[in-house]
């Protein structure tokens, strides 16, 4: 396989057309003014959707520019000045203001873009005699680029006050942008001292042959089984500045899991750090991506991704004895329950159970049964913590039945809980 330094090095030949954006740009806006019948109409709108395929297709993707000798990770892209990044390499300057209402003065330092995000360096400088006080840098926000062929929303920031709390320098992350676009307008939201918030666009240009390739970009398209379902990888992407790795669930119930698991990814047999998970409908599938750290440099020989834990679904098929409550617990399956009480009450019986946090018993069906009868719980209590003084804390409900007869089994169908599966996938990084 190729390393790093070596793709590098064949991703600095690729040039990019300049005149692409306005070639695209008139394939699209150039519309005829006179009416035509409907039939002409669609004829000249797929005619212009395939000439843009064939541009598409006859220039090479642009995004391909070269990054420096050295890669850094997560928590150095958020924490060193575009300046000291933009020494190795990385990244566009911009070097673009704009002052607003208040007297505070908003700059784009520079930026950095590939495959998986824009980071935007950026900062916010008070006016003399001002300071960040403690709601801060609250009373902005970055809230969307905007471009050809681009709408690029926020997924979060980090940044840092001065020591004299005058000014604010932060890193903000957007969603990747066109590598069509020559041109980014990027809009601040302030909160001014009178209440009100005003918006301020600042555009800037944007050049796409300084954004940095992906080191590594795969599908993955594997799946594994899982309790009522399966879970599904996608693909790998790793850039620069993150490694992200996309997919979806099919469950049976057609909705998004209790729990979302917990999937470790492997380079070289050592494990990358996890930051962040999220889920989203994505094309009417129940999408999720999971953003790791950057790829280490140098030789890349194994990739793996391991299912850890996720959604799990335990059947209960015998009755539940209530003879005897206590605070000891009663094994079901491969979780446990705590049968605390059986209380008579004015309308029935109130049954208090106990469980570990995340074992959450089925309740549509739940039911007890007493004097020979099957008796469906009539109400649940939220849930509330019990404190067994020795570093546990569990989680009991109170389940109300009306029956004058005292119960005798609980019927419980099912719960889900967090399930150990310790699956793996390899993914193929041979040379293309």
């Amino acid at each position: 396989m190729k390393t790093v330094e070596e793709r590098i090095q064949e991703y600095q030949k690729v040039m990019t057309p300049s005149e692409l954006e306005g070639r695209l740009r008139k394939a699209l806006e150039e519309v005829p003014s006179r009416r035509r019948r409907p039939a002409r109409t669609k004829a000249w709108f797929a005619a212009a959707a395939a000439a843009c395929l064939l541009t598409l297709g006859v220039y090479q993707y642009p995004a391909f520019a070269y990054y420096g000798g050295k890669l850094f990770n997560r928590s150095e892209l958020h924490s060193l000045s575009f300046a000291e990044l933009a020494g190795q390499g990385y990244g566009q300057a911009v070097n673009k203001s704009r002052t607003l209402k208040d007297g505070s003065v908003f700059m784009i330092n520079g930026v950095i873009a590939d495959d998986n995000a824009l980071l935007v360096y950026y900062s916010v400088q008070r006016p003399s005699g001002y300071y960040f006080d403690d709601t801060g840098i609250i009373y902005y926000g970055l809230d969307s680029i905007e471009g050809f062929l681009t709408h690029s929303s926020p997924s979060g920031g980090s940044g840092n006050y001065s020591q004299d709390k005058t000014r604010f320098d932060g890193v903000y992350k957007f969603d990747p942008v066109s590598p069509f676009s020559r041109s980014l307008t990027l809009t601040l939201s302030a909160r001014l001292t009178t209440g009100e918030v005003a918006q301020y666009p600042l555009s800037f240009k944007y050049d796409p042959n300084k954004a940095m390739r992906s080191m590594l970009a795969e599908d993955i398209s594997q799946a594994v089984p899982v309790d009522q379902g399966e879970l599904r990888y996608d693909t790998i992407t790793a850039s620069p500045t993150s490694t992200v790795v996309k997919g979806h669930y099919e469950l049976e119930n057609g909705e998004f899991p209790r729990f979302a698991g917990d999937t470790r990814l492997y380079v070289n047999g050592k494990e990358l750090k996890l930051w962040e998970m999220r889920s989203s409908l994505v094309s009417g599938k129940k999408a999720f991506e999971i953003e790791f750290d950057v790829l280490p440099a140098g030789r890349i020989k194994t990739v793996e991704l391991v299912l850890v834990n996720f959604s799990g679904y335990e059947r209960v098929d015998q009755p539940i004895s209530l003879a005897a409550p206590s605070d000891r617990s009663i094994p079901v399956g491969p979780e446990k329950l705590w049968i605390r009480s059986v209380t008579r009450t004015a309308a029935g019986y109130d049954v208090v159970i106990a469980r570990k946090q995340f074992t959450f018993p089925e309740t549509e069906s739940l039911a007890v049964q007493a004097g020979g009868k099957t008796v469906p719980v009539a109400a649940i209590s939220p849930a509330r913590p019990w404190d067994l003084k020795n570093g546990n804390i569990l989680w009991e409900q109170t389940y109300s039945f009306n029956t004058a007869d005292v119960p005798q089994f609980l019927l419980l169908e099912g719960y889900s809980y967090i399930k150990s599966y310790n699956k793996s996938i390899t993914i193929p990084v041979g040379d293309k």
